[in-house]
Formats: structure tokens, sequence, C-alpha cells
């Protein structure tokens, strides 16, 4: 198949919104034919007319399914010649029918920009066999097949991000540089750029290596050191550079340690506004994640304040503390307070380690940013002292929580809902506990007058008959009165 006209691919996005629309074909020059002027025959110009718009709502309505393929058991043999981008849903799953409409525009971008990927979907739960040997564990799982490799995509779920995705990943792990202009052109699209420098040597392999692993969320470029600005200077050659924040940091395998740990922490700018994705994503880094709680809508002295403190420390104390924290900013505390199952009063400064959910909290306001970095310098020499944490305390705490929260949200949204939900289970619940209650009731009663019977019918039986007892009497004199006084003990605990 051909790639549409653009107009074509505007019609498909419109079609795929779900929204009509009235639209204007402009005819080619030469297609006048189609619409005799003078017309000679109206009617047969009319049945023209009714065709060409009938073939051109049928082109449109299927421009979606041309678009995104749906793929079965087969593909798994005959997708190794081309590059797949492929979403693994579920019928049932309601994030998958939210990405729906977004999956749709992605093919039809993709496709009409020439790039050679596919795109699919296919229902993990029908073809469960195949979505198990990708590693799929969840739905929506967003995936992009080249070779013999799959590239996970763990970004927001908007069409610019996946497209941005799809287009890194298929294209050359490395990609070069050859002039002056083509490093500043690419230098200005990326905030954050790793370049490596010089010709082929082990730390070119090693280089390569991370990238395969990395790609899936930075671009790796290579240039030779003619191509940098004057104002690069490296220490030697070959080097790894990673551009961002303004200026550039030159990677030493002494200091820095591993090439991919190093990588993997200098893919974020020095200071960012941060939110739940980019807090998950942070996890990756082994940071500390400092961040002012502030509220971006009040212009107010404090918020503005402790925004420029944490930015300044950011800025002139990286070289003290880029290995081990990153710092930004975040917009409320409603995330952060259902992370730290607290309610913070904002603006407020805090360290969270999102390797084992431990945060930590000054115990006094911050004022300025010497008071920010002695509180920095005590969590690293441990004077501070951490809470939260991945404990089985902890773990508990967080169920109650999360189930309170729950409970909270959905009482607040539609009261009568929630009344419905959970005062029905409570209703049968109780009903099901005065059943058990009154059950137990009735049958102990029941067991006191069975056992009271039986222990009459064996007094009975073991009065036995008078010809017995005389003979009783005759042979045990001795146990006789013993006997007599047994059996007026217990008519006298009878009468009583």
């Amino acid at each position: 198949p051909v790639a549409p006209p653009p107009l074509f691919s505007a019609l498909a996005r419109e079609a795929s919104a779900g929204a009509p629309r009235a639209v204007w074909f402009p005819l080619p020059a030469g297609s006048c034919a189609a619409f005799p002027s003078p017309p000679v025959n109206m009617a047969a110009a009319s049945g023209r007319c009714r065709l060409i718009w009938a073939a051109a709502a049928a082109l449109v309505l299927t421009l979606d399914a041309a678009f995104v393929e749906d793929l079965d058991d087969s593909f798994k043999d005959n997708r190794k010649d081309d590059v797949w981008l492929v979403d693994f849903y579920a019928p049932w799953c309601g994030h998958c029918k939210k990405l729906e409409p977004v999956w749709n525009e992605v093919g039809i971008e993709i496709r009409s920009s020439g790039s050679p990927v596919k795109v699919g979907k296919m229902d993990a739960t029908s073809y469960s066999s195949i979505a198990s040997e990708f590693g799929v564990r969840g739905y929506p799982t967003i995936k992009l097949l080249k070779g013999d490799l799959a590239y996970n995509y763990r970004g927001p779920r908007t069409k610019d991000d996946i497209i941005e995705f799809a287009n890194r990943v298929a294209g050359p792990l490395i990609r070069p540089l050859p002039s002056q202009q083509m490093f500043e052109h690419v230098h200005k699209r990326h905030r954050v750029l790793f370049l490596y420098v010089g010709g082929e040597s082990p730390l070119k392999e090693k280089y390569i290596e991370v990238a395969s692993e990395l790609i899936v969320y930075t671009y790796f470029f290579s240039a030779s050191e003619e191509v940098l600005p004057e104002y690069v200077t490296l220490p030697e050659l070959p080097a790894v550079v990673v551009f961002k924040d303004g200026t550039y940091f030159v990677y030493d395998e002494y200091e820095d340690g591993d090439l991919s740990s190093w990588i993997n922490r200098e893919r974020f700018q020095g200071y960012l506004n941060v939110d739940g994705f980019t807090l998950y994503e942070l996890g990756d880094t082994g940071k500390l994640v400092a961040i002012a709680i502030i509220d971006d809508k009040n212009s107010s002295a404090e918020h503005t304040r402790l925004k420029s403190v944490i930015q300044d420390v950011a800025k002139d104390y990286r070289d003290h503390f880029h290995r081990n924290f990153q710092f930004g900013h975040m917009d409320g505390n409603d995330y952060i307070n259902s992370l730290l199952m607290d309610d913070l009063t904002i603006p407020t400064v805090v360290v969270l380690n999102t390797s084992n959910q431990q945060y930590f909290l000054p115990d006094r306001r911050i004022e300025s940013t010497e008071d920010l970095v002695q509180f920095i310098n005590n969590i690293l020499d441990g004077t501070v002292e951490a809470q939260g944490g991945d404990g089985f305390l902890q773990r508990i705490k967080r169920i109650i929580y999360d189930a309170k929260s729950t409970v909270v949200s959905v009482f607040k949204s539609s009261p009568l809902l929630g009344c419905f939900l959970f005062g029905l289970p409570l209703g049968v619940i109780s009903i099901m506990c005065y059943g058990i209650c009154t059950a137990d009731t009735n049958g102990g009663v029941e067991e006191n007058e069975t056992s009271k019977k039986e222990i009459g019918d064996r007094e009975l039986t073991d009065e036995g008959s008078e010809e017995e007892q005389e003979q009783e009497n005759k042979e045990k004199p001795a146990e006789l009165s013993d006997g007599e006084h047994g059996q007026k003990h217990i008519f006298d605990k009878k009468k009583d």
C-alpha cells in the first residue's frame, strides 16, 4: 500500500476523533469530465458525483483499519523482516480503550510520514502465548520489535511521545554528526545530548553497547573533534560528553564509574518540573530526589523564594551533589501526600528515596541555599532520620491508607453510589452475623435439653430393679450408705 495524500491523512485524523465533518474535495485538473460544463445530462453528473462521494467516504472510514493492523498468531513468524510498533491490549481494559484513539492517530501519522515502522495491535488475551513470549505482563503494553530485540515503551501515552520513541528506536543506535552546523541543529533540539568523540576504541564499543540498552530513553550521537564548538575542551580522546543545562560534562571512568550508570544518571536535566511519571523514571537513576513542593499558581514571595533556592543549589552545587541528588519542584501536594501518606503543608522541601520509599523532611524552614545545603549534607552523613520505607508495618499502613482514600473518593464523587457499594455488603454481613448468633443460641438450648434427658435416662437405667438393688446391698453393705447419700445428694441438686 502507498501512503495516502495529506488530505486523506487529515480526514482520517478527524474520523478517528469521532467528530463528523463536512469536507470539500477539490478535484484535480483534468477531472472536469466528471462534471460537464455546461452540464449536458444533470442526472448522469449527479450520479457520478454520488459515486465519488461514496468512494471518498468509504476511504475515510477504512483509513484507521489500514494504518493499524490487527495481528494474529502468524505475526510471530512474519515480523522479523520489518520494524513493528505493537500495542498489546485486553478488550476489557479501560486504559486500553482510552489508548485506542491515540493509537489510531499514531498509525496514521507514522504511515503518512513515510516511516518504515509498521503499527499494529494484538489482543493479548486471545494470543496469550505470543504475548508471554514478548514479556507482556500488563495492559496496555507498547513494544517496538526490531529484529530479535524488543524495546519497552514507558513514556506518556500521547501521540507525539509514542511517535518520537518509535522514530528514535527504529533508527540507527549511533547517529553521526558530520558538520558543526548539524551539531548546532541537533543541540538546539535536545535538552540532553550524548556525544561520542573520537575514532574506533574500546570506549566506543562500550558506548554502542550502552546505546542499545538506553536508546528507549535518549538519542546517542558521534562526531569528530573538528565538529565541536570552540568552547568545548576535551582532556583526551576518545571521550563521551553530555551537553545539558547550558554547559557540558565529560565522562571520567575513575570518578563516574560504569558508563551505563553515568549515562542513566545524566539523562535528566539538573533541575526538573517533577510529576508522577518523572518521579517513577527517576527511580532508575538511584538518586535521591530533592523536591520543592509549591503552588505554581501562587506568586507569593515564599513560594517563589523556595523554588529559587532549590534551583540555585542544583546549579551552583552540582559538583558536590549531582551524583547523589536530583533537584526539581512539584506543583501541589496531592500526589506527594498519597506517596508519603501524610498531609504536607506547602511550600516545603522533601527528599525522596524512590528505591525504598523512604523520605526526609527538614526539622525547620528552609530560608536560604545555606539551609538547604546543610539539610542535604545532614542526609548524606546520616544525621537526619529517614521516615517511611517499605517494611511490613508500612505496607499494612499503605493498605489501610489506600482503602480509606478509595472510600473517601467514592463518597465525594457519588454519595449514593458509595452507600450502595459499601452499605449493601455491610448489611448482608450484619444479617449473616445475626443469623449465626441466633442459630448458636437455639442449638445451645436444644443441646442442654438433650443432655438433661440423657442424664435422666442414665439415672433411670442405673437404678435397676428392686431385687438387684437388694442383692447389691447384701454384697456391698459398706458402700450402701454411701450410695444412699449419693442418691440423696443428686436428688437435692435436682430439687434446687
